[in-house]
């Protein structure tokens, strides 16, 4: 019933939902772009069930079904807000004549849950122009922004992943064999640049790696003769390309009764559906970071998912918690320090809930104007076959 109510939210172009505790206290003003292809969902006058929803929708479907626990619990605490939800990828009304809404001319804060790098500088040079923050809740990239310090992404850079994952490979794998392992390709080219810039700013004694290119049909045996029997070896998997990732994990499962072996990745890895190792051997362990942990702590998380199977007769995704925790959180500071104070508080732990987030300035080459905020905390995550858990 719950999650076929939610479906009636996409035959709307927006979303209104106002809530008052008491005519004292002021009341704040939020919007959420949300990607929801709400065009894809219907057809003539009918709608689409779940099952038959395009698959771009689900993950903003989950967002949004995040956002509206975060609502209901916020209306139950008696906070005073007024929020608009608005899609992102509606035909009709895309974010150029949102924008030009009149209720948009008076918002305190806007929350965001990107899909496109072509979305995000519309949004923010808006948000930058009102002086409104804007919280970049899922999108990993700044958009090439400069010189905005009211954007504030949740999702950690590529770049900031990168010079982490090198930290936290000097300190527990310095003296590995260390293959940094890439494909041909513009991306892997600035990834290596991220492990290269790393390597000369670090105040510590750089690693020493080696840099192997394969293409993306290499074997297990040409992989294999950069490995050392006698040495734990370390393998950096340079790529965000997802079958180049499976194929690097593969071939070092293969090896792993003769090299002992641990991968690093690249944060893509998350998510994506790795086999067992075929040949039944225990599979190497693969490490990658994320700046989002919904396993800790297990009793909020429990509550969470219990509440959210009971709304929508579903197990809440990683979206699903983004989109609580993410307007749960920056409701309530909205709300205690206003929108002008609120970018002096974007750490502030008092309502926190799953993630400890630590969101500092970002200026590139060094300058004194802020370019954009960034949360630069992440958890490392160890999967070995099934088993899963944080390393830090």
């Amino acid at each position: 019933m719950q999650r076929n109510l939610t479906i009636l939210f996409f035959i709307v172009q927006s979303l209104f939902i106002a809530f008052q505790a008491t005519a004292q206290k002021p009341t704040y003003k939020v919007a959420v772009f949300i990607p929801l292809y709400a065009d894809s969902a219907t057809e003539g006058n009918n709608q689409k069930t779940i099952s038959s929803l395009p698959k771009q929708a689900i993950p903003g479907l989950d967002f949004y079904n995040g956002v509206s626990l975060a609502i209901d619990s916020l209306k139950n605490e008696g906070a005073s807000l007024e929020i608009f939800i608005y899609d992102s990828k509606s035909n009709e009304e895309p974010i150029e004549s949102i924008l030009h809404k009149d209720e948009m001319q008076h918002m305190n804060l806007i929350i965001a849950a990107f899909n496109s790098k072509n979305e995000i500088k519309t949004v923010a040079d808006y948000a930058f122009a009102k002086k409104i923050p804007l919280i970049s809740a899922t999108y990993p990239n700044d958009g090439g922004i400069t010189h905005n310090p009211y954007l504030i992404l949740l999702s950690t850079t590529l770049r900031t992943h990168c010079q982490e994952l090198y930290k936290f490979i000097q300190k527990n794998y310095a003296t590995n064999n260390i293959i940094l392992f890439r494909r041909k390709g513009a991306v892997e080219d600035i990834i290596q640049s991220y492990f290269t810039e790393a390597g000369r700013s670090t105040p510590s004694i750089p690693l020493k790696y080696k840099t192997v290119e394969l293409s993306d049909t290499f074997t297990i045996k040409q992989l294999q003769q950069f490995l050392d029997s006698n040495k734990n070896n370390l393998a950096i998997c340079a790529s965000i390309n997802e079958a180049f990732i499976l194929r690097t994990i593969k071939a070092l499962n293969a090896a792993h009764n003769i090299f002992a072996a641990t991968l690093i990745a690249m944060p893509t890895v998350d998510g994506l559906k790795i086999a067992d190792n075929p040949l039944n051997e225990k599979s190497i362990d693969y490490i990658f970071s994320t700046p989002f942990y919904f396993a800790k702590p297990e009793s909020l998380n429990k509550n969470f998912s219990d509440k959210y199977q009971l709304f929508y007769n579903a197990r809440p995704t990683d979206m699903a918690f983004k989109g609580f925790e993410t307007m749960y959180r920056f409701a309530h500071l909205l709300m205690q320090y206003g929108n002008e104070d609120l970018m002096k508080h974007l750490s502030d732990k008092s309502f926190r809930l799953f993630n400890d987030w630590d969101i500092k300035p970002f200026r590139k080459d060094n300058q004194l104007e802020v370019d954009y905020w960034e949360n630069r905390k992440l958890y490392f995550i160890k999967k070995t076959g099934n088993t899963v858990k944080a390393v830090y």
